[in-house]
Protein backbone atom coordinates (compact mmCIF):
# COMPACT_ATOMS: atom_id res chain seq x y z
CA UNK A 1 0.00 0.00 0.00
CA UNK A 2 2.39 2.51 0.57
CA UNK A 3 4.46 1.74 -1.98
CA UNK A 4 1.03 2.69 -4.25
CA UNK A 5 1.17 5.68 -2.72
CA UNK A 6 4.71 6.49 -2.98
CA UNK A 7 4.53 5.92 -6.51
CA UNK A 8 1.35 8.45 -6.80
CA UNK A 9 3.24 10.80 -4.91
CA UNK A 10 6.00 10.98 -7.49
CA UNK A 11 4.29 10.89 -10.37
CA UNK A 12 2.15 13.87 -8.84
CA UNK A 13 5.42 15.74 -8.08
CA UNK A 14 7.07 14.95 -11.84
CA UNK A 15 3.75 15.80 -13.60
CA UNK A 16 3.57 19.09 -11.29
CA UNK A 17 7.07 20.18 -12.39
CA UNK A 18 6.36 19.27 -15.86
CA UNK A 19 3.38 21.93 -16.07
CA UNK A 20 4.82 24.29 -13.62
CA UNK A 21 8.67 24.17 -14.58
CA UNK A 22 10.91 24.36 -17.01
CA UNK A 23 8.64 22.39 -19.74
CA UNK A 24 5.19 24.00 -19.03
CA UNK A 25 3.41 26.67 -19.62
CA UNK A 26 3.41 28.85 -16.76
CA UNK A 27 7.80 28.21 -16.29
CA UNK A 28 10.90 29.41 -18.31
CA UNK A 29 11.50 30.05 -21.53
CA UNK A 30 14.69 29.88 -23.21
CA UNK A 31 13.27 32.56 -26.32
CA UNK A 32 15.50 35.49 -26.07
CA UNK A 33 14.81 38.50 -24.10
CA UNK A 34 15.07 41.20 -26.48
CA UNK A 35 13.71 41.36 -29.83
CA UNK A 36 15.69 39.45 -32.59
CA UNK A 37 14.52 41.16 -35.86
CA UNK A 38 17.20 43.92 -34.36
CA UNK A 39 20.95 43.32 -34.39
CA UNK A 40 22.22 47.08 -33.60
CA UNK A 41 21.02 50.41 -32.33
CA UNK A 42 22.03 53.94 -32.58
CA UNK A 43 22.24 56.41 -29.25
CA UNK A 44 21.28 59.68 -29.85
CA UNK A 45 22.13 62.13 -27.65
CA UNK A 46 19.91 62.77 -24.73
CA UNK A 47 18.31 66.56 -24.72
CA UNK A 48 18.19 67.71 -21.34
CA UNK A 49 15.50 70.06 -19.86
CA UNK A 50 17.59 70.70 -16.84
CA UNK A 51 19.72 73.47 -15.75
CA UNK A 52 22.63 71.24 -15.21
CA UNK A 53 24.83 70.56 -17.84
CA UNK A 54 26.99 67.65 -18.71
CA UNK A 55 24.08 64.76 -17.63
CA UNK A 56 22.77 64.06 -20.81
CA UNK A 57 26.30 62.88 -21.78
CA UNK A 58 27.05 61.25 -19.00
CA UNK A 59 23.76 59.07 -20.06
CA UNK A 60 23.99 59.17 -23.72
CA UNK A 61 27.80 57.25 -22.83
CA UNK A 62 26.51 54.94 -20.15
CA UNK A 63 23.60 53.90 -22.19
CA UNK A 64 25.79 53.16 -24.79
CA UNK A 65 28.34 51.42 -22.68
CA UNK A 66 25.15 49.34 -21.30
CA UNK A 67 23.34 48.26 -24.16
CA UNK A 68 26.54 46.73 -25.56
CA UNK A 69 27.24 45.20 -22.30
CA UNK A 70 23.79 44.01 -21.43
CA UNK A 71 21.99 42.87 -24.86
CA UNK A 72 22.83 41.24 -28.11
CA UNK A 73 22.98 44.47 -29.63
CA UNK A 74 25.88 46.13 -31.74
CA UNK A 75 26.52 50.32 -31.24
CA UNK A 76 26.16 51.91 -34.09
CA UNK A 77 27.42 55.60 -35.54
CA UNK A 78 25.55 55.96 -37.76
CA UNK A 79 21.84 56.51 -37.94
CA UNK A 80 21.79 55.28 -41.49
CA UNK A 81 23.67 52.22 -41.05
CA UNK A 82 21.71 51.12 -37.85
CA UNK A 83 18.61 48.84 -37.63
CA UNK A 84 17.14 51.16 -34.78
CA UNK A 85 17.07 54.32 -32.83
CA UNK A 86 16.93 54.70 -29.30
CA UNK A 87 16.19 58.57 -28.20
CA UNK A 88 14.92 60.27 -25.18
CA UNK A 89 14.88 63.67 -23.34
CA UNK A 90 16.22 64.43 -19.38
CA UNK A 91 13.07 65.67 -18.21
CA UNK A 92 14.33 66.58 -14.30
CA UNK A 93 17.69 66.40 -12.27
CA UNK A 94 16.66 67.12 -8.40
CA UNK A 95 18.43 66.42 -5.50
CA UNK A 96 16.99 66.46 -1.77
CA UNK A 97 18.93 66.53 1.65
CA UNK A 98 19.20 62.57 3.61
CA UNK A 99 21.10 63.99 6.54
CA UNK A 100 22.14 66.93 8.35
CA UNK A 101 24.80 67.67 10.40
CA UNK A 102 23.60 69.09 13.83
CA UNK A 103 25.85 71.84 14.36
CA UNK A 104 26.21 73.53 11.47
CA UNK A 105 22.80 72.49 9.43
CA UNK A 106 25.12 71.34 6.39
CA UNK A 107 23.63 68.58 4.34
CA UNK A 108 25.67 65.43 4.93
CA UNK A 109 24.43 62.96 2.80
CA UNK A 110 22.06 64.00 -0.52
CA UNK A 111 20.34 61.66 -3.08
CA UNK A 112 19.96 62.94 -6.89
CA UNK A 113 17.28 61.63 -9.19
CA UNK A 114 17.36 62.09 -12.95
CA UNK A 115 13.90 61.60 -15.03
CA UNK A 116 13.71 61.02 -18.37
CA UNK A 117 11.19 59.95 -20.73
CA UNK A 118 13.12 57.53 -23.72
CA UNK A 119 12.20 56.20 -27.48
CA UNK A 120 13.21 53.21 -29.23
CA UNK A 121 12.23 52.69 -33.02
CA UNK A 122 13.02 49.98 -35.37
CA UNK A 123 13.97 51.87 -37.98
CA UNK A 124 13.56 48.42 -40.48
CA UNK A 125 9.65 48.75 -39.61
CA UNK A 126 9.09 52.41 -38.54
CA UNK A 127 7.71 50.72 -34.83
CA UNK A 128 7.64 52.35 -31.78
CA UNK A 129 9.25 48.88 -29.34
CA UNK A 130 9.14 51.92 -26.59
CA UNK A 131 7.03 55.35 -27.27
CA UNK A 132 7.86 57.97 -24.35
CA UNK A 133 8.40 55.82 -21.86
CA UNK A 134 9.28 57.69 -18.31
CA UNK A 135 12.47 56.08 -16.23
CA UNK A 136 14.13 57.29 -13.62
CA UNK A 137 17.65 56.72 -12.11
CA UNK A 138 18.75 57.43 -8.62
CA UNK A 139 22.18 57.77 -6.63
CA UNK A 140 23.42 59.00 -3.35
CA UNK A 141 26.49 61.20 -2.53
CA UNK A 142 27.90 62.12 0.52
CA UNK A 143 30.30 65.35 1.43
CA UNK A 144 32.39 63.23 4.35
CA UNK A 145 32.89 60.78 1.39
CA UNK A 146 34.43 63.73 -0.26
CA UNK A 147 31.50 62.85 -2.95
CA UNK A 148 30.16 65.64 -5.59
CA UNK A 149 27.54 66.54 -7.88
CA UNK A 150 29.27 65.12 -10.57
CA UNK A 151 30.48 61.69 -8.83
CA UNK A 152 26.13 61.43 -8.45
CA UNK A 153 24.63 62.90 -11.40
CA UNK A 154 27.29 59.72 -13.21
CA UNK A 155 26.40 57.39 -10.55
CA UNK A 156 22.64 58.35 -11.56
CA UNK A 157 22.74 58.23 -15.10
CA UNK A 158 24.74 54.67 -15.19
CA UNK A 159 21.73 53.57 -13.10
CA UNK A 160 19.39 55.15 -15.46
CA UNK A 161 20.67 53.30 -18.18
CA UNK A 162 20.10 50.22 -16.34
CA UNK A 163 16.38 50.52 -16.16
CA UNK A 164 16.42 51.76 -20.18
CA UNK A 165 17.81 48.63 -20.91
CA UNK A 166 15.60 46.80 -19.15
CA UNK A 167 13.02 48.70 -20.78
CA UNK A 168 14.44 47.33 -24.26
CA UNK A 169 13.25 43.67 -23.01
CA UNK A 170 10.50 42.00 -24.47
CA UNK A 171 7.60 42.04 -22.73
CA UNK A 172 6.31 38.41 -20.97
Amino acid sequence: MWFVRSVILVCWVVLCTVVNGCGGLLGYSDKPLFPSEISSVYVEMFESQSFWRGVEYDLTDALAKRIEADTPYKIITSRDRADSVISGQILSVGQSVISIERERGAALERDLEVRAVVSWKNLKTAELLINNQPVSGSATYSALQKQDFKYASSLAANNLAINIVELMEKNW
